[in-house]
């Protein structure tokens, strides 16, 4: 029988699902939040934060999941009431959408994390930052991603605006670390789990701009198995991000969590058997999972972020087109924004990372020409 998968949210991620359902064999559908969202060949239009609108979407569709983490877990609590198959759970995705609680459940499942508090009030930071070195990162609990609702303080006057205007707030020491990780793994409602080797990610003005797989000299079981008990004690179904601090000792430290297809792992639906889009569509209906070894010994991927001068990156394809190396480019048909996700190249190399972003910058450079 025809299975439906629904999906939340109308972006890139959702879009870069349609290919891999559609050769599982299932119809897709996408309540997204504009007409012109990148998943649009498959979408509806409707507010994710309306219950009504997000109830009548539930009833058209066999599962439910996401594009993103902001559908308001009072409207997932009322599906599941209602019988509707949502996958992950609200239970789990509670830990996605609020650092508190992810900060207190990893502590209690004995997951490496950095120092935190809960803060309220000027004592109460620069308490924290007194015994931490003198410097500190403040977090709102909710709402923030890709850098935003983050900062670095070295004192309660840092904050005045979010103590004033009430927030739950999260600190957490500043970690001295060598370079930022990603550990990618997928869980099915049955309890299987499999993981892609860790990457490594580089950041840029707190966006995520290339990633390097296999990450090179990295602990590869510590960082598999932190994913593991994390996945399963917060009863995480489908792709679960893990991103890590690794510090200048080889300690590995989780800083974020998503539970959904995550930027680190693109390079898989080009540089693995089964990519991380097909893997979350077999893991939210219970399917076995898929291998998760590479197509070639090395993959880098690299964002293609809003330049200065308006460029979808789509403008000049045939620049990129006659390069004979073995990259493959995937453009989300977004509108130019400075800054903006619009798409993401990954190459392939059998000799080393080098190798892979050698091609990558050359085909990066061949769309700015």
């Amino acid at each position: 029988m025809l299975r439906t998968v629904g999906i939340i949210g109308g972006g890139q991620l959702a879009r870069m699902m349609i290919v891999p359902a559609i050769e599982l064999g299932f119809e897709i559908k996408v309540l997204a939040e504009a007409e012109q969202s990148p998943a649009k060949l498959a979408a509806t239009v409707g507010d994710y934060t309306d219950l009504q609108t997000v109830r009548d979407f539930a009833k058209t569709v066999d599962v439910v999941t996401f594009d993103h983490e902001h559908v308001p877990l009072h409207i997932l609590e009322t599906l599941i009431a209602d019988g509707v198959n949502v996958q992950p759970s609200p239970k789990a995705l509670l830990f996605a959408q609020n650092k508190l609680a992810m900060r207190k459940r990893l502590a209690e499942l004995g997951v490496p994390i950095p120092a935190w508090a809960e803060v309220s009030s000027d004592a109460d930071i620069d308490s924290f930052i007194s015994a931490h070195g003198g410097v500190a990162v403040l977090k709102t609990a909710t709402g923030g991603y890709d850098g935003k609702g983050v900062r670095v303080i070295t004192a309660a006057s840092d904050a005045t605006d979010w103590l004033a205007e009430g927030k739950a707030l999260l600190i957490e020491e500043k970690v001295n670390f060598v370079r930022e990780l990603a550990q990618l793994s997928a869980r099915n409602t049955s309890g299987q789990w499999s993981a892609w080797p860790v990457v490594e990610t580089i950041q840029r003005a707190g966006v995520c701009a290339e990633v390097h797989s296999p990450a090179a000299a990295a602990d590869h079981e510590q960082a598999a198995k932190i994913a593991e008990v994390i996945a399963t004690g917060l009863g995480v179904t489908g792709v679960l991000a893990v991103e890590l601090f690794e510090t200048v000792d080889g300690k590995l430290l989780v800083n974020e969590l998503a539970m959904r297809p995550h930027n680190s792992g693109h390079f898989t639906i080009d540089g693995s058997v089964t990519s991380q889009f097909e893997q979350h569509l077999r893991a939210v209906l219970d399917l076995p999972l898929g291998s998760t070894e590479g197509t070639s010994a090395f993959a880098v991927m690299l964002n293609l972020l809003g330049p200065e001068t308006a460029n979808t990156f789509a403008e000049r394809f045939e620049n990129a087109w006659v390069l004979e190396n073995t990259s493959h480019i995937h453009l989300y048909g977004k509108e130019y924004r400075l800054g903006r996700k619009m798409g993401h190249i990954t190459a392939l190399s059998s000799d080393s990372l080098a190798d892979a972003r050698a091609q990558a910058l050359a085909t990066y450079n061949a769309l700015l020409a």
